[in-house]
């Protein structure tokens, strides 16, 4: 529907509008933090009820207890979350030109309600039992969740990122082996991070319980498998294969002259995240399962992801820009 003065939308960078997308997507991240510590330390369920919390906005005791305190800030964040995306999404429809990037923020708040949705059946149906793979139907939405929240972290990055002075007025003309690079990148940690859902949610982060080997005398395979051990081996071998992956991204980045500083810092960024995370997930196997250290896991996985894209959405700018004009 347009606008009652079609003057208003430009493609000129608003300085209000940009700051408010990259309140938005480090927001987000405060989001993620909640949920992950919620799941650490096995709180998801501490309330069977949704979207209220034992019927109440304000249930009691929620300030003096842990478990309670973790859920209910990760739901009132997400309420939050949902209220600056809707306003950010009709920021843009009334003073946007660009029409795909309209698009997008209204793509947000899609994902940011069905989000919601998936996390309240997460709760309401966690009573009933799915015998084929041993798991409450909860659960199964409890990973569905975990994958959305990645989406939506990507998404409002790249609202944000196409609000910024930088991609409305520098052209990044990197080689295309960096775009390539960028976008295997990209689908490899949504994968990785699609199997640490997986791994979360079926009680498997200790299915092996020794770093870097599989078994305490030394081998690298395990030596019973079961569907929790190989979700974990499965983790543990893409986390070899990003590793290679990222590192490769990041020599591309910065061997590619077109590159900005900021895109050469980016690169940089990524390598130094995914050592701090290799790390971080020996420790949780070191410290049978912290849920700090669990809890900077995930941040971290979401936060190589953020990088990531980014730095991939950046050299994509001039395909993004020149096919997206209007």
């Amino acid at each position: 529907m347009a606008p009652a003065n079609p003057l208003q939308r430009t493609p000129a960078y608003k300085p209000a509008l940009a700051w408010f997308a990259a309140f938005g997507s480090i927001w987000v991240f405060l989001l993620v933090l909640l949920g992950a510590f919620t799941t650490s330390i096995g709180a998801g369920m501490v309330f069977p009820d949704w979207p209220l919390s034992n019927g109440s906005l304000n249930p009691e005791g929620w300030l003096q207890d842990l478990a309670m305190f973790a859920e209910h800030s990760h739901r009132l964040s997400a309420a939050v979350m949902s209220a600056v995306t809707i306003g950010l999404a009709v920021w843009l429809h009334r003073t946007e030109s660009r029409a795909w990037l309209r698009k997008l923020a209204w793509f947000a708040v899609a994902l940011v309600l069905v989000q919601a949705l998936v996390g309240g059946l997460r709760v309401l149906l966690d009573h009933l039992h799915v015998e084929m793979v041993d798991t409450s139907v909860g659960r199964l939405f409890a990973m569905l969740h975990a994958c959305l929240a990645q989406l939506f972290v990507c998404t409002l990055f790249a609202v944000a990122i196409s609000c910024s002075r930088g991609w409305l007025t520098r052209s990044v003309p990197v080689r295309c082996e960096v775009r390539r690079a960028g976008s295997i990148c990209c689908a490899l940690l949504f994968l990785q991070l699609a199997i640490a859902a997986v791994m979360r949610h079926s009680f498997a982060g200790l299915a092996i319980p020794t770093f870097p080997h599989s078994t305490s005398d030394g081998g690298w395979l395990p030596e019973v498998w079961n569907f929790r051990v190989g979700i974990h081996f499965a983790h543990r071998v893409m986390a070899v294969i990003l590793t290679a992956a990222l590192v490769w991204f990041a020599v591309k980045i910065r061997t590619d002259r077109a590159a900005s500083i900021g895109m050469r810092l980016g690169a940089s960024t990524i390598v130094s995240l995914i050592a701090v995370q290799i790390l971080l997930g020996a420790q949780i196997i070191w410290t049978t399962r912290s849920p700090g250290v669990t809890t900077a896991h995930v941040v971290v996985g979401a936060l190589t992801l953020a990088t990531t894209f980014w730095l991939t959405w950046l050299a994509h700018r001039d395909l993004i820009a020149g096919k997206s004009a209007a």
